[in-house]
């Protein structure tokens, strides 16, 4: 595979692009899990397929090794059934820079590509270059979201935010005490750093059997806010990619 580096073009080619988390608490927060219902119905068409399964398996690597791995860029394009010929115009190549066209993940000087692991909700823009049954379903979901017990979404958000901050490097404590200065009920924040480091020894040994709250497992559209008020909540780009 001719192999070209996502980094500035004087930077030398690699074949081996080193993964790591791109941690955000209000994302990780608010946002999906790439192999989402919301993700698959909504950003589908936005991002394109190529870009969406990349995600999708970057997010299993990252579930399997939190701190890190190495992705091997031609046993992945191939993978994914993506040409690797075409060197930094290639499929595979176009699909991660569609990554970091979208905010979804960061080059950094060190040659590592940070990789989000929750995809926001579509901005006002991205909603409306959704085909119209799609627009419609947007529309639906948000309503649905509306209709949610504050409460559980008060869980889902605290349990995540506490997730993210023991994969940021926090201690149990610490996590608590941080939920605590962003103004979550005690008894929450007790209840979400708890639930949330046991689910993160069970990623690091291998066991993800730790059960999500009702309606947040990685199948399921999860929690949300649609952030639509915000331009900035996400970019507008071109439309989707080529396999």
């Amino acid at each position: 595979m001719s192999t070209v580096s996502l980094l500035p073009v004087d930077a030398c080619p690699v074949n081996v692009l080193p993964i790591c988390a791109w941690p955000d608490p209000v994302i990780d927060a608010l946002g999906h899990d790439p192999r989402s219902t919301y993700v698959e119905m909504f950003w589908l068409s936005i991002l394109g397929p190529s870009t969406t399964w990349l995600l999708r398996r970057l997010a299993a690597g990252l579930d399997a090794s939190p701190h890190g791995f190495d992705l091997d860029l031609a046993d992945t394009a191939a993978a994914l059934g993506l040409g690797a010929k075409g060197g930094r115009h290639s499929p595979f190549m176009r699909a991660l820079g569609r990554c970091c066209q979208f905010d979804l993940a960061m080059a950094r000087s060190d040659g590592t590509l940070a990789v989000r692991r929750k995809v926001p909700p579509l901005n006002r823009r991205q909603v409306l270059r959704l085909a119209p049954s799609l627009i419609t379903a947007h529309q639906a979901w948000q309503e649905g979201e509306l209709r949610t017990p504050a409460a559980e979404h008060q869980q889902r958000r605290a349990r995540r935010l506490a997730l993210s901050l023991l994969e940021l490097g926090e201690d149990v404590d610490a996590t608590e005490r941080q939920l605590l200065r962003w103004k979550f009920h005690p008894a929450l924040c007790r209840e979400s750093a708890d639930w949330a480091w046991d689910r993160h020894r069970r990623a690091l040994s291998g066991d993800d059997t730790a059960e999500w709250p009702a309606g947040d497992h990685a199948d399921d559209g999860g929690s949300g806010v649609f952030l639509s008020a915000d331009p900035s909540a996400g970019p507008d780009g071109g439309g989707a990619d080529a396999a």
